[in-house]
């Protein structure tokens, strides 16, 4: 072998090394290799698959689970089920008429015919050349299996599938309301799960993923008017032609071919998915480090513009995200019209793209950020989808007030303004869960978003109210280093913040995110004494925080007082430099009220005010201020 070849292959493989962040770690491995025919008339599709499963447990498999979940597309399915009967169904999947004075909703899928609904059939299943035996489950195909994988050991599935793209479109879907003809997400048999806790072979209602680190290798067969844009590297450039023009390729197929075969490879990724449309426009543009910024958009007059205007921007979310999560691993992003609002993938984003060019911009923040902290970061968002959409939100919401600073509403005081308050909205109904809940255990959707995207987001912002805004971004940094191409965990990200600051934080991850205690702190009094002012401190809510306290006095000076935490053994640095800070002895949890001393008379004192930053989430913050009359 080559030594150039030699050093590639060293290359990738310490791009993609799987880390071993925590003593004892392990995740398992596929490869897959699928051949597939879409039928761009009947949105039938065929194909095969060949996975190797490789077994890092320490546990002896008996049995693996497969999604198929396209099966959620069917009257009756579990997803159909939920649509009926949550308080709020999301409103792309249901219509709603009279009858009489009421409102009727009605699920979408509930009405799907034969030749509408989603389905994926699985065939002939055998493992290294065996037959085994398989059960189906609505979205869950479970396999015995006809030898047990021993720990560190291999196996070779193999199987044949029949699928049908369903009309109703829930990310993954056909003749989108925007006319792209398909979006190809969830659409293959995909291997669930298995890690420290077990199985994650949960039905497919509609919220979240989890899925194994592994490659793909993936041929799509389809009608040659059809441009694909999605997950992966294109192998066969010159055999596809279209939309790589620029590239000075060469096509090679006979002009009366009916179909073209897309060969698409994708290193080190835990999904695979793709758009395809008849009338995409396929523009490229290379961004920081070489990697190629793909878009893929329908030829519309109205939305052209705001498409050319949002690549170079693409790239500057690019630039940022590098700058302040960590360097993007892969060489190719695709951004691709499709699906029914945005939804990320494994390289890739499909997003609906009839908008304007401000709101165009913020769904390629928000999916582009994904692929950090979902598509390499991968914690199991069903169960911990706040660490995926928080976490998101907070460096998208900042990456959008430096790339589009015009865009920030002047009332907002932060870029995380809107989380809060839909944080105090979901406190004020007192219908709360905590973000321990199954993303598929909300009550209500409303409940869902609100905990996942607000106050996902106010974990990180507010931490920065408790140890600093540098050691919290420098935190989003270590966490990205030491847990890239793993599947990380809350202990993880909270274990990473107390290594960089030196808290302990604990109490913080147990509150905020194993609870519904709510933040909530007064100032009850301010009595003066001999020329001094004693200022007494009320804590309403169960939850602790050090607090941040300035002081303004007649004479227009302030002083900034800090009052530590006593769960936490830290004090954190000044965030008012500028400002006389005094640091005063930390506040026991168990005590509701806490007093400090102002070496001022009361008629000195013009303003005492908790929480200046207001980073902090505290639910009543009338109560936070003392003005005098």
């Amino acid at each position: 072998m080559k030594k150039s070849v030699l050093f590639a292959l060293f290359a990738v493989t310490g791009l993609f090394a799987q880390n071993n962040p925590n003593p004892g770690y392990w995740q398992q491995h596929v490869d897959y290799k699928m051949n597939v025919s879409m039928d761009v008339k009947t949105f039938r599709y065929t194909g095969n698959q060949e996975l190797v499963y490789t077994n890092n447990s320490p546990d002896t498999l008996r049995r693996v689970f497969y999604h198929l979940y396209n099966n959620a597309f069917q009257p009756g399915s579990e997803m159909d089920a939920r649509l009926q009967t949550i308080a709020d169904p999301d409103s792309r999947m249901v219509k709603s008429f009279k009858k009489g004075e009421e409102t009727i909703k009605e699920s979408r899928i509930s009405t799907l015919k034969p030749d509408e609904i989603g389905f994926l059939k699985i065939n002939n299943f055998k493992q290294d050349g065996q037959e085994t035996k398989t059960i189906v489950s609505g979205t869950v195909l479970e396999v015995t299996l006809a030898t047990p994988l021993l720990p560190g050991k291999s196996t070779t599935f193999t199987l044949d599938f029949d699928g049908q793209v369903p009309l109703q479109v829930r990310r993954s879907g056909r003749n989108s309301e925007e006319g792209v003809a398909l979006s190809m997400t969830q659409w293959y048999p995909k291997m669930a799960e298995y890690d420290f806790e077990g199985w994650h072979a949960d039905p497919y209602i509609g919220r979240e993923f989890h899925g194994v680190w592994g490659d793909f290798d993936v041929k799509i067969t389809i009608d040659k008017d059809y441009t694909i844009g999605g997950t992966g590297y294109l192998q066969n450039k010159n055999e596809i032609g279209k939309g790589y023009e620029d590239e000075g390729v060469t096509v090679k197929y006979p002009k009366k071919t009916k179909t073209l075969t897309w060969h698409f490879t994708a290193p080190m990724v835990h999904d695979f998915a793709w758009g395809a449309d008849n009338n995409y426009i396929h523009d490229k543009l290379i961004g920081p480090n070489g990697v190629e910024l793909h878009f893929f958009y329908k030829d519309n007059p109205k939305y052209n513009e705001n498409w050319k205007k949002m690549q170079p921007k693409t790239a500057e979310l690019l630039a940022f995200y590098n700058e302040n999560i960590g360097p993007y691993p892969y060489k190719q992003y695709s951004v691709v019209q499709g699906g029914d609002g945005g939804m990320e993938y494994a390289m890739c984003t499909l997003i609906t793209g009839n908008r304007s060019y401000g709101s165009l911009v913020g769904v390629t923040a928000h999916e582009f950020a994904h692929s950090w902290f979902q598509h390499i970061l991968a914690s199991n968002e069903s169960k911990h989808e706040w660490m995926d959409e928080g976490f998101t939100s907070f460096i998208s919401d900042l990456a959008m007030e430096t790339i589009l600073p015009n865009d920030k509403k002047e009332k907002e005081t932060s870029p995380w303004a809107g989380a809060y308050s839909n944080y105090f909205y979901m406190v004020s109904t007192g219908n709360e869960q905590p973000l321990t809940t199954h993303a598929d255990r909300y009550s209500q959707n409303m409940l869902y978003g609100i905990s996942a995207y607000s106050k996902g987001t106010i974990f990180l912002s507010q931490l920065i109210d408790v140890i600093g805004q540098e050691n919290v971004m420098k935190t989003i940094k270590r966490y990205y280093h030491d847990f890239k191409f793993t599947h990380p965990t809350p202990n993880d990200i909270i274990r990473t913040a107390e290594k960089v600051s030196g808290a302990e934080l604990d109490w913080y991850l147990t509150d905020w995110c194993q609870t519904t205690n709510t933040i909530d702190y007064s100032i009850k009094d301010l009595a003066e004494n001999n020329n001094n002012t004693t200022v007494t401190l009320e804590r309403i809510g169960l939850m602790p925080m050090p607090l941040d306290i300035i002081v303004v006095y007649e004479d227009g000076t302030q002083e900034s007082f800090y009052v530590p935490l006593n769960l936490m053994h830290y004090v954190k640095d000044n965030p008012f430099s500028k400002l006389k800070r005094t640091v005063l002895p930390e506040w026991d949890w168990a005590h509701q009220t806490y007093q400090f001393t102002i070496n001022k008379p009361k008629s000195a004192i013009k303003v005492v005010m908790i929480d200046p930053m207001e980073l902090m989430a505290d639910v009543n913050k009338e109560n936070n201020f003392f003005v005098k009359q």
